[in-house]
């Protein structure tokens, strides 16, 4: 008799253990803010996912599909590995390009996934974007505050040329520039060291102006409400 209640005490304690650590799964709440001047973000891209995966890894070359989104704002190869990895995704949360001073709410179920990131490229940029890599979600429910870096893809040189760059409506100046650079000084994913730009509208080194595209960082700030 005594042998059967400890077994069953022992089944009970697992099944509880069992719970807890199924019992992950959070729902967040998100709000994000573009805290730049003039540096538009192309639609984001948000995940939760485990720890092998990721969107971008600084020190590292850039994937093809972390290419595609830096380059050109195409968040689709992205969302695809994640997807696939077995991942949560929300795609373009703020319904098109989110504008400087502005910003985006949306929910997200995270389930049994332990990550969160966060990517969507910077206009006008060659390879830049904004990013959040991997930030462990919180067990603990609460409000969490974190700020966002802009990152260089490393794989196209920073010339800030409207022909290099997508550009309308977030470039003022014309193809005019020389180029400020003209080879890729890093090829792995690294921080940003932001748009030099000049004043000059038709000519100088780049097309950027740099009274309104000028920018350090960080770029956006997120605030993460989890319930």
């Amino acid at each position: 008799m005594r042998k059967s209640t400890k077994l069953n005490l022992t089944a009970i304690a697992l099944t509880c253990s069992m719970a807890s650590a199924s019992g992950f799964a959070a729902q967040l709440d998100i709000s994000l803010t573009n805290a730049t001047k003039g540096i538009h973000f192309t639609p984001l891209l948000v995940a939760a996912h485990d720890g092998s995966t990721f969107l971008f890894r600084a020190g590292t070359s850039a994937s093809a599909e972390l290419e595609s989104m830096a380059e050109g704002g195409d968040i689709s190869g992205l969302s695809s590995a994640i997807t696939n990895a077995g991942g949560i995704v929300v795609e373009n949360p703020a319904s098109g390009p989110l504008a400087p001073a502005t910003g985006t709410n949306f929910s997200i179920d995270t389930g049994e996934m332990g990550y969160l990131s966060l990517t969507a490229m910077l206009l006008p940029t060659n390879d830049g974007f904004v990013g959040l890599d991997s930030w462990p979600i919180p067990s603990e429910p609460g409000t969490y505050h974190i700020k966002l870096n802009g990152y260089d893809a490393g794989t196209e040189a920073n010339d800030e040329l409207s022909t290099s760059i997508p550009n309308p409506p977030f470039l003022t100046f014309g193809a005019n520039g020389t180029g400020v650079e003209t080879t890729v000084s890093n090829n792995t994913v690294h921080v940003h060291p932001g748009n030099i730009g000049d004043g000059d509208a038709n000519g100088g080194r780049s097309d950027v102006d740099f009274s309104v595209h000028r920018w350090l960082n960080p770029v956006a700030v997120m605030t993460v409400v989890v319930n």
